[in-house]
């Protein structure tokens, strides 16, 4: 499993002052409110913004900690300001990253037979399990040659799109959930990968699907309903990131989960991947 590196927009010939500026006003905290949250003045906030006092090293990471800076941009904060990076980007295959990697890999097997993933801060897909694969059936080899992305894999008019008979509303959960990826990582393969998914155009759902009629559920949350070989599977998506992450690599991981939302899909897959 490899991860690609993500790129940023963020500007390296800028101080550190309007960087901070930048985070303070997209994350809409006032400087006195900063200031408070950060232990110190809304003075010394405002003479760092313009370049009139060099913070810290620890002011400027306890700064981007409550502005909720990703990992990634704190390394470009530490270099605006004069420092060296304090995050280290260990690709994924990397001996050192053996617990993480064995870790998720047991993880996403242990969840079979349901569907599940990880994918770095681009979409691409790092691991999948048996359950993805088997809605992956079908899809053409163009969209199967690494890296995997998950954005184009589902939206893409011929890939998993035709196939998910409430398309309209789950691709705009997908499109809602990359545009907040965007506004928090500033990242322009990012926002290059969400004008083409964008783009896509939005297929007919398939006719005569889901003929089996069951009891209406009550979902708790937006499933995915997807025709897998006649039969309507549903499911809700779950995803998890790693807590207190010191590495840029961990820190763009997450691990998504998708949880049979109905007794049918539950049996259908029991069968189907003993």
């Amino acid at each position: 499993m490899t991860t690609a590196p993500s790129t940023t927009t963020t500007p390296s010939d800028q101080g550190v002052g309007p960087l901070l500026r930048a985070w303070r006003e997209q994350r809409r905290v006032s400087q006195l409110e900063l200031a408070l949250r950060a232990d110190s003045s809304a003075r010394h906030i405002s003479f760092v913004e313009t370049g009139r006092s060099r913070p810290s090293e620890a002011m400027v990471l306890r700064l981007a900690e409550h502005l909720e800076v990703p990992v990634r941009e704190r390394n470009a904060l530490l270099l605006a300001a004069g420092y060296a990076p304090r995050f280290p980007e260990t690709p994924l295959d990397d001996p050192a990253l053996d617990a993480v990697r064995e870790g998720i890999e047991r993880l996403i097997q242990g969840y079979e037979p349901y569907p599940a993933l990880v994918f770095d801060a681009s979409y691409h897909v790092v691991a999948a399990n048996r359950g993805i694969m088997m809605l992956l059936d079908g899809v053409p080899e163009s969209l199967l040659r690494p890296p995997l992305n998950t954005m184009r894999l589902t939206l893409h008019p011929e890939g998993l799109a035709p196939r998910i008979l409430n398309l309209p509303q789950w691709r705009g959960h997908l499109l809602e959930q990359m545009r907040r990826q965007i506004a928090l990582r500033r990242s322009e393969h990012l926002r290059e990968l969400y004008e083409e998914v964008a783009a896509y155009p939005v297929p007919d759902p398939p006719e005569g699907t889901g003929a089996e009629q069951v009891e209406p559920v009550p979902y708790f949350a937006l499933p995915m309903r997807i025709e897998h070989e006649g039969r309507t599977l549903s499911f809700i998506s779950s995803t998890a990131t790693f807590n207190t992450p010191m590495d840029v690599t961990v820190a763009e991981l997450a691990i998504e989960t998708f949880l049979p939302a109905d007794p049918a899909t539950v049996k259908y897959l029991h069968a189907l991947l003993p």
